[in-house]
């Protein structure tokens, strides 16, 4: 079994993870739950003498763990193991693992927990061996809360985990907390600077035991920075050094805005020593990061700096690509709500669309609805998903939308012949590679019933309510989607709406959730749709949006719906 495949069997995909060990200088791997090794850098490779492929899907005790003599080392006497079980950090100076030559290596290692993303729990295992040491050179005298260089080693890959493994900038924020204070610091302060060059106090907060604690009265916008000062904030916040700092540096008089705020800060908090680093991206300064201590006796000192630094660069990498990431995220929203249509009004029915985007760290998609008057008088219905999930979707989601309109009104066709005249066309002058939909006509049959008229490109079937409660999905007219260039003929069907029924199309983000079946996304949006068929029909469509959509819902929403009155 290759390692490709033995991922596979363990289900975990873990390139964050993968890519972060490799700023580890020490070898490196991450253990899932049972203790399969499912990431693994470049420098265990080494020392173990063997390569990822050789590594990955097999448990670390039995591969790698023995004793001083290479004999298998019973679990029960494995100090790493235990500590494994028990979830908690650990460290050891005097054990041995196996390497593929048959040779024992001499390790100290450090294990802790280790955050992968998708709310999946693992551990980082760091270790190196005096054979192969990674700082030959005289080491300072580490101060009370200095970490070992394990620690340090476990702390900067773990920061690359967790901030790389979202794209939200408060998330981001939070995650960096949690990971300085109470680790490095009793105090954490983050100062931001905005696209406007302003200076925001983003965040202030302070360990009170294992509890973090936010001061929002410390925060706000700050004076602007200054273009000369030597204080340790605003050469910080230019990208020019960091530097330690205490009570003491702002005793004189203060040479601008930022450094009363500074004296302020230490005042209010009771820091008696701080480190102050830049927060850069490759582009530029984003801000500066205040560690400070109160309850710890020891004060900062020089050799502490090195590490500071490496955690705010990594931080300013986190922030950097979140930013991006949420500037193209609202320029996708923004376009993507200009671009849906207003919906028309149609005499004798009533119409409410609704478009959500995406969560928080989840991206634009490119679904859409629409209705629009046709030539016969009847009105085009339409709602549909193009492939993809940025502003290339958006964009192609109104090629697409445009298309069908003109299509629909210059073709007095059934809906089949003109989705196909729009498939033909989508693969030969627009970038769409694939998407869904349905479209159809609705127009006034007798006796207060409507009738609609539709084909379904692959997409999720309508929903059909009556006043009474009775739902049921409208299967029929259901064929490919578009993009396959399969050339087959479309089908059509018709469904008459009887008064008070309620018909809804909606795109799949409604339904879908991780790890559940489509039938069950279906049968819940059912049965709350008849639960709800006695609502106006505003509140029908909100309630059916907040009941139906799953909480981890990582998609687009568009849903339309329309009914007919009673008579």
């Amino acid at each position: 079994m290759t390692g490709s495949e033995r991922r596979e069997v363990h289900g975990l995909s873990v390139p964050t993870a993968s890519a972060a060990l490799e700023a580890v200088g020490a070898g490196a791997y991450v253990v899932d739950e049972q203790g399969y090794i499912i990431a693994v850098n470049a420098r265990a490779e080494e020392l173990l003498g063997r390569s990822a492929a050789e590594l990955l899907g097999h448990d670390a005790h039995d591969l790698l763990h023995r004793d001083s003599q290479g004999q298998q080392l019973p679990r029960t006497q494995c100090a790493m193991r235990q500590a494994f079980h028990a979830g908690r950090p650990a460290q050891g100076d005097e054990d041995y693992f196996a390497r593929a030559d048959g040779s024992v290596l001499p390790i100290s290692w450090l294990i802790t927990p280790y955050d992968i993303g998708d709310h999946r729990a693992a551990t980082l295992v760091v270790f190196h061996t005096p054979e192969h040491p990674r700082d030959p050179g005289p080491r300072p005298e580490p101060t009370a809360r200095s970490l070992s260089e394990l620690q340090r080693l476990a702390l900067l890959a773990e920061t690359t985990a967790q901030l790389t493994s979202t794209l939200d900038v408060d998330e981001a924020l939070r995650r960096l907390t949690a990971l300085v204070v109470p680790r490095l610091a009793d105090w954490v302060v983050i100062d931001l600077i905005t696209e406007h060059d302003e200076v925001w106090r983003t965040v202030v907060v302070h360990a009170e035991g294992d509890t973090l604690v936010r001061h929002e009265d410390m925060q706000g916008p700050m004076p602007p920075i200054p273009e000369e000062s030597p204080m340790p904030l605003s050469r910080a916040l230019r990208g020019v050094a960091s530097t330690l700092a205490g009570p003491q540096t702002y005793q004189g008089t203060p040479d601008s805005g930022i450094a009363v705020e500074q004296g302020r800060l230490f005042h209010a908090t009771g820091m008696h020593s701080a480190a102050i680093a830049p927060i850069r991206s490759p582009r530029a300064v984003l801000g500066a990061l205040t560690l400070g201590r109160t309850e710890t006796p020891a004060a900062f000192a020089p050799v502490d700096l090195p590490l500071i630094e490496d955690v705010a660069r990594r931080a300013g990498l986190a922030l950097d690509n979140a930013r991006l990431y949420q500037r193209q995220r609202k320029v996708a929203e923004t376009m993507q709500n200009h671009l849906l249509p207003q919906m028309p009004g149609v005499q004798g029915l009533e119409m409410t669309v609704r478009y959500l985007p995406a969560p928080d760290a989840s991206h634009v998609g490119g679904d859409w609805y629409d209705a629009f008057p046709l030539a016969d008088a009847s009105t085009a219905l339409a709602i549909g998903d193009v492939v993809g999930h940025d502003l290339e979707a958006a964009a192609g989601m109104a090629q697409v939308r445009n298309m069908l309109r003109a299509y629909a009104w210059s073709q007095h066709e059934p809906p089949s012949r003109v989705v196909e005249r729009l498939d033909e066309a989508i693969q030969h002058i627009t970038d769409v590679t694939m998407a869904t939909m349905i479209f159809g006509r609705i127009e006034a049959a007798h006796d207060g019933h409507w009738q609609l008229s539709w084909t379904n490109a692959g997409h999720p079937p309508p929903l059909l309510i009556s006043r009474d409660g009775l739902a049921s999905y409208l299967t029929d007219g259901h064929g490919i989607l578009l993009g396959t260039q399969a050339g087959l003929r479309r089908p059509d069907a018709t469904a008459l709406l009887p008064p008070g029924s309620t018909l809804v199309l909606y795109t799949d983000g409604l339904i879908e959730a991780p790890g559940q079946s489509l039938d069950t996304g279906l049968n819940r949006l059912r049965q709350h749709a008849a639960a709800l068929a006695h609502r106006p029909l505003t509140s029908f469509t909100d309630q059916l949006l907040r009941r139906v959509r799953p909480t981890d819902n990582d998609d687009d929403v568009a849903l339309l719906a329309l009914r007919v009155p009673e008579c």
